[in-house]
């Protein structure tokens, strides 16, 4: 069976006026002074306000959502000792009128340099996913083929419509704020792995960006571990939400490895295409149409039942057909995560955003 973990971002939010605090440090070394918890697991990111965690590598979703939830209570417990609550958010629905503190490390002092705005407004957390691909060269193909589904899965995932106390209008406000980094979005068709190498090379030396770890696409391979890593997806307000779309996502991955080795053609879509419907998945999340394999719209729980379609072989050879529709269709009745913050924003303003984000970010699946 094909391996996966999973990474989630965090908020440390004031449990009382719902701002961002920037209490990284003593809140991951509480976390990692658990019993339950390495160090490792838990990580430091851009800002002082934001907390990263990494799950083992995962044979199960069974597994995937055990360690997320052990992850997520640990950080959270160790949030709440320093006074600060966790938040499983998108974007963080209120900022300071000044830019947060970043993470004393050289990477994020010279990202700081580079693009100080851009700092100051990441207050953004996603979820990666990886998923073990047999070889470098595997991986540049599968990334050719899941390009057409990156839309539809950053629908599913939206969770981050609201910014500066307000409703941006975009269920995805992350992926617009992320977009803006210079190597960003939908990743361009690669040919091989060599062409993959030799324009990220070209990148690096061109100094246009510092290092691999500045690819922000939404796909990219991993640097670090034999994966395929998704980027696409805003961190999940619950963790069933997250085990779902990482089940899907391994699917898909297993679904194109097998066309790969079929020597299937990548779907052909051109890239204006790929990034209008990308923008489009982030305006509306499952509010509109979303974009078939052929990049012709339809109803957004159409393209969903679409790609289950696609992915059903490679989720019957995991076991997890039943939880993973039953979960899509669950999100198709009640909503993204932006549509249930925007709710609770209609019926009880800011603070009641703030007490579901907290609720639902360590409940229980």
């Amino acid at each position: 069976m094909t391996t996966l973990g999973v990474e989630e971002e965090y908020l440390l939010l004031d449990p009382v006026t719902g701002l961002p605090v920037p209490l990284a440090d003593k809140v991951r070394t509480a976390a990692g002074l658990g019993p339950s918890v390495t160090a490792q697991e838990v990580q430091s990111e851009l800002l002082q306000a934001q907390v990263e965690v990494a799950t083992p590598v995962c044979g199960t979703l069974e597994e995937a959502a055990g360690h997320l939830q052990r992850l997520r209570h640990a950080v959270a417990a160790a949030a709440e000792r320093h006074g600060c609550r966790l938040a499983a958010c998108g974007t963080s629905p209120l900022r300071h009128g000044r830019p947060e503190a970043v993470t004393d490390k050289a990477r994020y002092r010279a990202m700081r340099t580079q693009a100080p705005q851009l700092v100051a407004e990441q207050l953004v957390n996603g979820m990666h996913v990886h998923v073990a691909v047999p070889g470098r060269e595997e991986g540049v193909q599968v990334m050719n083929r899941l390009r057409v589904w990156l839309p539809a899965l950053t629908a599913m995932s939206a969770n981050s419509p609201l910014w500066d106390g307000h409703d941006t209008g975009f269920a995805s406000w992350r992926t617009v704020v992320f977009s803006r980094w210079p190597v960003s979005g939908t990743p361009p068709y690669f040919h091989d792995v060599a062409d993959y190498d030799r324009r990220v090379q070209r990148l690096v030396k061109s100094r246009l960006i510092s290092d691999p770890g500045q690819l922000y696409w939404q796909i990219r391979l991993s640097a670090q571990y034999p994966t395929i890593e998704v980027r696409c997806l805003d961190v999940q307000l619950r963790v069933d939400d997250a085990v779902m779309l990482a089940g899907l996502v391994r699917a898909l991955v297993s679904t194109e490895l097998e066309a790969v080795a079929a020597d299937t053609p990548a779907p052909d879509w051109a890239p204006e295409l790929l990034g209008a419907a990308l923008w489009h998945a982030a305006r509306h999340g499952l509010g509109d149409t979303l974009h078939d394999l052929d990049g012709n719209a339809h109803p957004a729980g159409d393209v969903l039942y679409q790609l289950l379609r696609h992915a059903t072989p490679a989720l019957e050879a995991s076991g997890d057909t039943r939880r993973v529709a039953a979960l899509v269709d669950r999100l198709l009745q009640d909503g993204t995560g932006a549509d249930r913050q925007r709710a609770a924003l209609a019926d009880g303003g800011l603070r009641a955003v703030t007490d579901l984000i907290g609720a639902e970010s360590t409940a229980a699946p």
